[in-house]
């Protein structure tokens, strides 16, 4: 029985995606619920499964645009047994020859199986991809070496280069120029990534202000509570989860922050669907945390590592990437001292954190080595003023450099206490 594989709806409002990988060779036995290809479209990557065991035949091609709903693939259910049967009798020859094959064809199979070595092979360095290439072709060094038709001036460079690597000496700079490129067509999610991008610098009115963070009191948390943190949450504590709370407790008090631009309406959720932006392989990828204002800092640092997890390795669904309310990103990772983000559309508001350097302070009129991390935060001019993104920004950095503020919502103790 042939069974059709057709390609799945990523969402409602999108009608066209791309095979970006086949991951079976056309003609090859798959099991049921196995990952055949990878669907991408512009905002997620979702997996193509075998409905059934069988032999596949693939009918679209990688990297080509195909309607949802088409036929990516058949499977011959009753396929799956003569598939396996021609396999085992060619793996079957290849290791140990069947006595009624011919003398004359027994060399060849020996010499496909075994390469021919020699002396030279000890002489001459082969790179683990050239060997492994070698072992499959059943080829030797002299085999690659007989095979090289003319010495040229680049090949006397590279040995030049070899013999004074080996003396240890430094080499010397080629004087030939190697000129390679390479040409990648870009995914469907990179392109929709890139159209956004454009989008935004055109169509908002985004500023950037800045701040910079005291890190001490954080990383002295982390520092004294980290390995029972650990122990009891399962998780560990990062700088993410205190700048997700800071974020969230800064937002309650400046909400048009929170806000999103609908026409001539400005929406202001009371709820704080917090995206962490996050690379990946196919590219920049943002799920979100739902009511993150429900969650502790393990509850957090859990949902963080679940949906990085699920980004990374092509496993997140279009509905954990989308309705985020704010954005944070951090740069840091990478080394960024200061940045300016990009807004996430259609939120008006994100985050950049940077990389934390140890920099003379002003402390109590004395001079003290501080660890500080540079904030910003770009927001759309249109939603959100001056007054409430300085504002804003300085909450964050008052709960950061204070910590025990996020438990009374970034208010101040002392009032509270008094009632004033």
């Amino acid at each position: 029985m042939v069974i059709e594989i057709k390609i799945p709806s990523p969402g409602e409002s999108i009608t066209e995606v791309e095979i970006a990988n086949w991951l079976v060779e056309d003609g090859a036995a798959v099991e049921k619920d196995q990952e055949v290809a990878e669907v991408e479209s512009d905002k997620a990557t979702l997996p193509l499964l075998a409905a059934e065991s069988g032999k596949i035949k693939i009918l679209a091609k990688a990297n080509t645009p195909i309607k949802v709903g088409s036929v990516a693939c058949t499977i011959d259910s009753e396929a799956t047994g003569s598939a396996t049967k021609v396999e085992a009798p060619a793996a079957k020859s290849a290791a140990t020859p069947s006595a009624k094959q011919p003398d004359a064809a027994k060399p060849i199979v020996e010499q496909k199986a075994q390469p021919i070595t020699s002396s030279t092979d000890d002489k001459v360095k082969v790179s683990p991809l050239a060997k492994q290439m070698m072992e499959e072709e059943g080829l030797s060094v002299d085999d690659i070496i007989n095979g090289l038709k003319r010495i040229g001036r680049h090949e006397v460079e590279l040995a030049k280069a070899g013999i004074s690597q080996a003396g240890g000496v430094v080499p010397a700079m080629p004087t030939e120029a190697l000129r390679s490129e390479d040409r990648n067509r870009m995914s469907s999610l990179r392109r929709k990534l890139a159209q956004r991008l454009v989008t935004v610098k055109n169509e908002t009115a985004m500023l950037t202000t800045f701040n910079e963070v005291d890190m001490t009191c954080v990383m002295d948390l982390r520092k004294t509570y980290g390995k029972e943190f650990q122990e009891k949450h399962g998780v560990k504590v990062g700088f993410m989860s205190f700048f997700t709370k800071a974020v969230v407790e800064a937002l309650k008090q400046h909400p048009s922050v929170n806000s999103i631009l609908d026409g001539e309406e400005i929406i202001t959720p009371h709820y704080y669907d917090i995206a962490i932006a996050v690379q990946t392989p196919k590219g920049l990828m943002v799920p979100v945390i739902r009511n993150a204002e429900t969650l502790s800092l393990a509850g957090i640092e859990r949902r963080i590592g679940e949906l990085a997890e699920k980004a990374r390795t092509g496993k997140i669904t279009l509905d954990e990437m989308t309705g985020g309310t704010f954005t944070i990103t951090n740069g840091g990772t990478y080394g960024s001292m200061m940045s300016t983000p990009i807004l996430n559309p259609p939120q008006s508001g994100i985050l950049g954190m940077h990389n934390i350097v140890d920099r003379p302070m002003a402390i109590d009129g004395k001079v003290e080595i501080r660890p500080m991390m540079y904030i910003a935060l770009s927001y759309d001019h249109r939603v959100i003023d001056g007054k409430d993104s300085v504002g804003f920004l300085v909450k964050v950095k008052q709960m950061l450099e204070n910590p025990e503020l996020m438990l009374l919502g970034g208010g101040n103790p002392d009032r509270l206490l008094l009632g004033i």
